[in-house]
């Protein structure tokens, strides 16, 4: 089993914890992690883009100039593809792009992201994350003192005055066990975790 450093949020070693090797020790799979991240991505299209094609473009219907002996070549509408106004060809129409992975497969590929993370040392475990006020200047310095810039904190609970103070920081993103996913654990280059969140993690994933 892995072992990392708990830290406090003055960034200083307090101890250390011992990770499930089921959750954060397993064989990384590449392809299930890619189709994790196609999924999300997939399902937060929202595809509504429509373009009119020539039936649906008004106007058009009736022949431009006669078939032959005009020096032009033949038409039979104003709004084919190669007119200004024409319509469009083989133009998108709403469609949903959302497509489905299995229970199983997206707990594999959570882990296999999580894994990744603590095998290059971008997995901080804090031993509790508190602020006393919505204040973005105390979390900050907590980032700063944990030497991290862009990261995804999870949490155990909703802890209302951390996510506030987290919430106008471009580069930081808040989430609840629960709330863990593929695509934000990629993103960011760094995943703070409290040591309840850990354990959380290993009840619902071991």
């Amino acid at each position: 089993m892995a072992n990392v450093a708990v830290y406090n949020m003055e960034g200083k070693e307090v101890g250390t914890l011992e990770l499930n090797d089921a959750v954060f020790g397993v064989k990384v799979n590449e392809h299930l992690v890619h189709m994790a991240v196609l999924q999300q991505l997939a399902n937060n299209r929202q595809g509504t883009q429509k373009a009119k094609t020539r039936s649906e473009v008004r106007g058009g219907g009736r022949k431009p100039w006669r078939q032959k002996e005009t020096g032009h070549a033949r038409q039979g509408s104003t709004r084919a593809p190669q007119w200004t106004h024409g319509g469009v060809v083989f133009a998108p129409v709403p469609r949903d792009y959302s497509f489905k992975l299995n229970k199983k497969e997206k707990r594999a590929a959570l882990k296999s992201a999580l894994t990744s993370r603590v095998s290059e040392n971008k997995f901080i475990v804090l031993d509790e994350l508190k602020l006393e006020e919505i204040k973005t200047k105390k979390f900050v310095q907590v980032l700063n003192n944990l030497k991290v810039e862009k990261a995804l904190v999870v949490l155990n609970d909703m802890d209302v005055n951390v996510i506030q103070s987290a919430s106008n920081l471009p580069t930081v993103k808040t989430a609840q066990t629960n709330e863990l996913n593929v695509f934000d654990v990629l993103k960011y280059d760094t995943v703070v975790v409290t040591k309840d969140a850990v354990k959380t993690i290993e009840e619902v994933y071991a």
